[in-house]
């Protein structure tokens, strides 16, 4: 799912100052596409082919964090950090002309300068990014990261509430998404075409797309004395830690979780409208169990016929591979053909 993209336009200047230094001027161009945002500037929101009935809106980014490192050596070290708070007023509507989606398309943009100095004209680079409508906690302050370990491993905090439910506002450049053998954010003043780094910005969170049906035989217009109507449902122990900014598919827990954010409320005994059939989706970050690094434990409740027990407790193992670039969307389709009891069970997705 392409949602959001960066456009690193990188332009070396020989402003020479005392001694044998230069500076290096680097613009960096954020970009947005426009039909994604528009339900925010007054216009019609974009539909997205196969949504579960609804319109998505994603939200301009608030907060912009940037992770800029060179080679030293056999090493890679920080060369700068930026941590940015913007607003709508920072962001302009033009036409993109980059790479990375059709040229022509309508964007929001934002441009940041940096400035650095050089000791040596040549150099290679890397950038990582991050971009969120909310303000994100991460496991270490920026400058202080000291390594390319520190930078890749850059986890943040899910376990707030208001995180949660702004998943699908948050963005990053993965690290294991590579170009001609090499991370995609790489540059260098060595390679034909170093004036420019093109990155474009992926979702950290997965998208799970529920649907549910009852069978027309177990409909109460069909049936009314042997009906079978979905009364209530909800996810159950969403992943609630510390997630990987860089790499959202490498994600792992020892165990499922047991505790955790729940979305409640999915169908509620109210919701007669869905009571024989419905869909719809969240966001959420993606893991693995060790041991079973094959396979997401989605963890659902649902009731039936208006019960107020324990519920059918499914943990449905959703099939991934943790060695891909970017979060799955992952679809999930409940066919009730009875009503269901009180019970835990494991289902292999296949």
């Amino acid at each position: 799912m392409l949602i959001i993209g960066l456009l690193s336009l990188l332009c070396v200047a020989c402003d020479r100052q005392d001694g044998p230094s230069e500076t290096m001027v680097i613009p960096l161009s954020i970009c947005l596409p426009a039909n994604e945002t528009q339900a925010m500037h007054g216009g019609p929101a974009r539909r997205i082919m196969g949504d579960p009935g609804a319109t998505e809106q994603f939200l301009l980014p608030n907060y912009l964090y940037i992770i800029i490192l060179r080679q030293d050596g056999d090493n890679w070290v920080l060369w700068r950090s930026i941590e940015r708070e913007v607003t709508a007023g920072d962001w302009q509507k033009k036409r993109y002309t980059g790479p990375w989606q059709t040229p022509g398309d309508s964007i929001y943009q934002l441009t940041e300068q940096m400035r650095f100095m050089l000791i040596n004209q040549y150099f290679n680079g890397r950038v990582y990014a991050v971009a969120s409508a909310v303000p994100l906690t991460f496991n270490r302050t920026l400058n202080s990261i000291a390594s390319l370990s520190d930078a890749e491993n850059l986890t943040f905090s899910t376990s707030d509430a208001t995180i949660q439910q702004n998943l699908q506002h948050i963005y990053s450049t993965p690290c294991n998404y590579t170009v001609n053998d090499a991370y995609y954010g790489s540059f260098s003043s060595l390679t034909t075409h170093m004036s420019e780094v093109n990155l474009v910005l992926y979702h950290v969170a997965a998208k799970v797309d529920i649907q549910w049906n009852v069978v027309d035989s177990m409909r109460i217009r069909n049936n009314p004395h042997d009906a079978v109507r979905l009364t209530y449902m909800e996810a159950q122990h969403l992943f609630s830690g510390d997630a990987y900014c860089f790499k959202p598919m490498r994600n792992e827990l020892a165990a499922k979780v047991s505790t955790g954010y729940a979305i409640a409320d999915m169908v509620t005994p109210s919701d007669e409208g869905l009571w024989w059939e419905g869909r719809t989706y969240f966001y959420t970050i993606p893991y693995s169990v060790t041991g079973n690094a094959d396979y997401f434990p989605l963890q659902m409740l649902l009731r039936t016929n208006g019960s107020a027990g324990t519920g059918y407790r499914p943990t449905i193992d959703m099939r991934i591979d943790t060695s891909d670039v970017f979060v799955p969307w992952m679809r999930v389709h409940f066919n009730l053909t009875k009503p269901l009891e009180d019970k835990t069970e494991t289902i292999t997705a296949g």
